[in-house]
């Protein structure tokens, strides 16, 4: 498929600087530009590539002025990088959805399976299960007893839904992701660890999006709950009976201990620890490695460090802690002072 840079700028509501019948089939990063490919300008580190790339066309904001001559044609834009993210978006929309049922998949004949659905070799339905219209599940998808799967959602390789728990419409599960596994539950005795069975589910809302080998435990009792529209990426851990609020986004190796509730519009980043039985505000922003012991009640803060600080609070802390060798060899310095004189003054007093 073919666009022109008019064709293009009147479905991202820009104006073309240059050739408006200049084509594109592909997209690249503008220090790899490459002849027929669109690139994008949205940060001013990168403006030096913006003469020299060899891309067709380049999406750039209202605002940027060029200092030296340009070869590609400009596409301004209010925003290039919602922009360009509009055009991948309508590009991977206009690809046909594989569709079709491999004859190696397994569907429990008790189960339910929309239309135009595509079932890739070796997956798994289970009894009474439901998908929806127009999902995509790959290779060796797993779907247990009773689950449920929201219409056009994909699942990639060797992702799971375990059974009785709910995934919303639109909803993009990666590789090796599970959803509804046993919570970490267990009860010490004299013999050992005990396992507390764990009887609840884990539900996933509408829009939204969980990364490779990342896991939403099942409640012991009731709901873990992934709000709409979160983002989740590879290698986060949701604790059994958590609730995320919809439209927080977790960067990898966030870890939420159980029965956490997470706000709306939060962002983790990665390596983000959150204590359990925790109340995190909405639109608390966590920087990474921040690790969070108790609850956030003012909406809207940034932390970091362990235990996690407003971020002044924590960079003046770093400044200090650079100090600390030095001021310990200062404190061993006037501690020896300190014992000089006093065996001086000790002497002196012995001679009166």
């Amino acid at each position: 498929m073919e666009f022109s840079a008019q064709m293009i700028a009147e479905l991202v509501g820009g104006t073309v600087v240059g050739d408006p019948q200049a084509s594109v089939s592909d997209f690249a990063k503008i220090e790899e530009g490459r002849s027929g490919c669109i690139s994008f300008l949205a940060n001013d580190k990168y403006e030096q590539y913006v003469y020299s790339t060899e891309s067709s066309i380049v999406l750039v904001n209202e605002s940027f002025e060029p200092k030296h001559e340009v070869k590609a044609t400009l596409i301004k834009v209010a925003n290039a990088r919602e922009a360009v993210a509009n055009l991948i978006n309508i590009y991977v929309s206009m690809k046909p959805k594989p569709k079709g049922i491999d004859p190696t998949a397994s569907v429990d004949p008790t189960a339910t399976v929309g239309k135009d659905v595509y079932l890739g070799p070796f997956v798994v339905i289970g009894p009474k299960a439901v998908v929806g219209d127009g999902c995509v599940l790959h290779p060796h998808v797993t779907i247990g007893a009773r689950a449920i799967v929201g219409d056009n959602t994909e699942m990639y390789p060797h992702s799971v839904v375990y059974h009785d728990c709910k995934v919303g419409a639109r909803c993009i599960l990666h590789a090796g992701s599970v959803v509804g596994a046993d919570g970490f539950g267990f009860e010490p005795t004299a013999d050992g660890y005990k396992k507390i069975a764990q009887i609840g589910i884990a539900v996933l809302e509408d829009d939204v999006e969980i990364g490779a080998n990342s896991c939403v435990d099942r409640a012991v009792m009731g709901e873990t709950i992934v709000r709409k529209g979160v983002k989740i990426d590879n290698l986060v851990q949701i604790g059994h009976n958590c609730e995320v609020g919809s439209h927080t986004v977790m960067s990898a190796q966030v870890g939420v201990a159980g029965s956490t509730k997470v706000g709306e519009w939060c962002m983790f980043g990665g390596q983000v620890g959150v204590a359990g039985h925790a109340t995190i505000a909405d639109r608390t922003h966590a920087g990474a490695q921040s690790g969070i012991p108790n609850s956030v009640k003012k909406p809207g803060l940034e932390l970091m460090g362990t235990p996690a600080i407003e971020p002044r609070t924590w960079w003046k802390a770093q400044a200090v802690v650079k100090q600390l060798p030095d001021m310990w060899a200062s404190m061993n310095r006037m501690k020896k002072e300190i014992e000089e004189l006093k065996a001086l003054l000790q002497e002196k007093g012995s001679a009166n």
